[in-house]
């Protein structure tokens, strides 16, 4: 993991797999996006490094939410 999660982008990660999410609600948001993360890693879409990547992306982003 060369960058930051606060690098990666959430969003154009799941535009590879044609997953678009968006409820108008942020943490709802996050819990879909944490669930197809999830679902790609089970499925073997991508590997353990993108999983691990992602993931603590979303984490990041829900700490900033909390703030």
């Amino acid at each position: 993991m060369n960058s930051r999660p606060s690098d990666f982008d959430l969003k154009a990660f799941l535009h590879r797999f044609g997953l678009f999410i968006y409820t108008g609600d942020p943490e709802g948001d996050l819990l879909l996006i944490e669930d197809e993360i999830r679902e790609l890693y089970e499925l073997n879409v991508i590997d353990k490094e993108e999983f691990m990547e992602a993931m603590s992306a979303v984490r990041s982003r829900r700490k900033a939410d909390d703030r």
